[in-house]
């Protein structure tokens, strides 16, 4: 047996000793330095945290990085939470509810880190406070059937500035497509848009109409009160042939006369006695209705009325004037038939259907109402966009009809 000295073996364990005692003081720094560390992960708000006059329009989300949203909620001033949805990897939220106008957000909740630590989901934002918002309508109801020459009115209840932003937010859908553009009127009570197809519409045709005028700035401080939206149907077609020498009124359906009347026209003796000539639209109808026209008569009743302009005239029956229908014109400027007639007629007119007026020394115009579209030349027409025409466009996308009437 081999005897070691003692010393020997001494020093081979002080040299264990010694590396042991080394590995475990490296191994100790390494944790406090981990456990030193901030957390790893880190949130972004979107608008940034403390924002403010942000456009209630805007997306809003909150999105952590190295790491995931455990619970998360926007509320407003009331408490109330704004509904929103997680992306699959839960690593972002956003919120799918529309904001109101010159509120204060909040966010609250906990986010966790790939570390495994936890960070505070903490931040608030306010939304713009308009000066005034202004409400829209649209002419047209959903699933309204109208005639060829129905135009698409947009009225704003107060002056808007900002032309161009709100022609940059209409979009109009049409199946088949079809040509045409936007044209600003004259201010009557708040600015007023039209759109109107090149040509007459082609019948059957379906046509979607949305606005997104909520959070858009009109000018001046104004904004868009709420997004419209209509799906309507282009209905037969319909045109009313109303040519004052002959003392007879055609109805021109699908190509075709259904109705020859015999009619009266308007005297002519006074300007204010003249049917207008141009193409007139259908916009209201009554069975009854008390028509006044002074100095001649007040109040009277009439009835079978069709309203084809805002300036008084109506194709409508008139016992009074039966012995001049077919051979004079002798009214105040509307289209006199026979009660017989006048309700055979009624019954078939649509909103839109137009009525095309031939032969008298007047011409219709903007004098007349607010619904002369069809005088106005195509290219004059699109002068009157706030883009110079350049929404001219042909819409190809198809919409789905509305249901049968």
């Amino acid at each position: 047996m081999i005897r070691r000295p003692v010393a020997a073996v001494s020093a081979v364990l002080l040299v264990v000793v010694a590396l042991v005692a080394g590995c475990s003081t490296d191994r100790g720094g390494d944790t406090n330095s981990a456990r030193d560390a901030g957390p790893v992960a880190k949130v972004t708000f979107a608008p940034e945290n403390d924002a403010t006059k942000v456009n209630p329009t805007v997306p809003v989300s909150v999105t952590v990085s190295d790491g995931t949203i455990d619970q998360v909620a926007l509320t407003n001033a009331n408490g109330k939470q704004v509904a929103g949805e997680f992306t699959p990897d839960k690593r972002s939220y956003k919120i799918i509810e529309p904001l109101g106008y010159d509120a204060t957000y909040t966010w609250t909740g906990t986010a966790v880190g790939t570390d495994r630590k936890p960070i505070p989901i903490d931040g608030k934002f306010t939304t713009l406070a308009p000066k005034n918002t202004v409400p829209a309508t649209i002419n047209i109801a959903d699933n309204q059937e109208v005639g060829i020459a129905a135009p698409i009115i947009l009225q704003f209840k107060a002056a808007v500035q900002n032309k161009a932003a709100v022609e940059k937010a209409m979009t109009i859908t049409t199946d088949p497509p079809t040509e045409g553009a936007w044209a600003w009127f004259p201010d009557d009570n708040g600015s007023r848009l039209h759109w109107r197809p090149k040509d007459y519409w082609v019948p059957g045709t379906t046509v979607h109409v949305s606005a997104k005028l909520y959070g858009l700035d009109l000018g001046g401080g104004n904004y868009g009160y709420s997004d419209l939206t209509t799906d309507f149907r282009i209905g037969r077609s319909q045109i009313v042939k109303a040519n004052a020498p002959s003392h007879r009124m055609q109805v021109v359906r699908d190509g075709r006369t259904v109705f020859d009347f015999a009619v009266s026209y308007g005297e002519g003796d006074e300007p204010r006695n003249v049917t207008r000539s141009g193409v007139h639209v259908v916009t209201e109808k009554y069975e009854d209705f008390m028509m006044s026209n002074p100095p001649f008569y007040t109040n009277v009743r009439e009835r079978w009325a069709v309203r084809i302009s805002n300036n008084g005239e109506f194709i409508h029956a008139n016992p009074e004037s039966l012995s001049a229908q077919g051979s004079s014109n002798v009214t105040n400027g509307c289209i006199n038939l026979s009660p017989a007639d006048a309700q055979a007629y009624f019954g078939t007119a649509l909103y839109g259907d137009p009525v095309e007026v031939t032969g008298t020394s007047i011409a219709l115009s903007a004098a007349d109402g607010d619904l002369y579209d069809w005088t106005i030349d195509w290219q004059t027409w699109k002068t009157m966009s706030a883009l110079d025409g350049s929404t001219s466009v042909i819409s190809a996308t198809p919409v789905a009809p509305g249901p049968p009437r």
